[in-house]
């Protein structure tokens, strides 16, 4: 397969506007390259994976820094995706490619719906030992859905702590540290069953993705307020899920 010259910086573009709402991008990394003509199990979601996992990264690096991470959820949160991502890994090989995209498209406008209705239950401040229960339960959650289906799990984890209580901002940006790990150790998973990289693809590609999630996480932090995060991330998930459900399921 042979990349087009502005292939790098449609993924730089996306890395700039996902790494500000929380996510690491493969919600649209995955879908484009499978829409260029990579095999949806054995290649898109291999790269659309590193992808996520370095404009994650690079995203957390600079939140990390102006301290907008929330700690007590984020760690148990990682550790806990880690150890479920490999399980739905191993699962999405004895599936079709049909209902993977189905359950892909799902969750990604189920996650928009809740942050555009801006929906909490009403409770208190969450506990040292809501945060830990929080970051174990949902971190399961969030690494076997990761695994199976080839996402870092943005689209799960800011919908998740907003409706526990952190705010837009610092759910978007505890995301990006949480989702660094999940997609890590889904990549690592879904690497060994995939088909050789092919590095004059991939090393472009990573090299525009780094760009745009530095830029996308500098500005967020100076100057995007929690509203605006809300709205922009659910939108973006709209459009996506409307795309993937018409283009890849209604009219297969």
């Amino acid at each position: 397969m042979e990349i087009s010259l502005w292939t790098p910086l449609l993924v730089s573009g996306i890395a700039f506007v996902f790494s500000m709402l929380g996510m690491g991008g493969s919600q649209l990394f995955v879908p484009l390259l499978f829409w260029m003509g990579m095999d949806f199990k054995t290649e898109a979601i291999s790269l659309g994976l590193l992808l996520n996992i370095l404009s994650s990264s690079s995203a957390a690096f600079t939140y990390g820094r102006k301290r907008l991470i929330e700690w007590r959820v984020g760690v148990p949160f990682a550790v806990a995706s880690v150890c479920l991502a490999p399980v739905g890994a191993w699962l999405s090989t004895s599936l079709p490619t049909g209902p993977l995209i189905g359950i892909f498209a799902g969750f990604t406008a189920l996650a928009a719906i809740l942050m555009l209705l801006g929906w909490r239950p009403k409770h208190k401040a969450l506990t040292a030992r809501g945060h830990l229960s929080l970051g174990i339960g949902g971190g399961a959650v969030l690494g076997f859905l990761a695994g199976l289906i080839g996402r870092g799990g943005g689209s799960y984890v800011v919908p998740m702590l907003f409706i526990a209580g952190l705010s837009a901002k610092a759910a978007a940006a505890t995301s990006m540290f949480i989702i660094t790990f999940s997609a890590g150790s889904s990549f690592l998973s879904h690497i060994a069953l995939a088909a050789s990289p092919d590095w004059g693809i991939w090393a472009p590609c990573l090299v525009g993705v780094l760009i745009g999630s530095q830029c996308g996480s500098r500005l967020m932090a100076a100057k995007i307020h929690s509203h605006g995060i809300r709205i922009g991330f659910a939108l973006v998930l709209l459009a996506i899920a409307s795309v993937l459900i018409v283009k890849d399921i209604i009219l297969v």
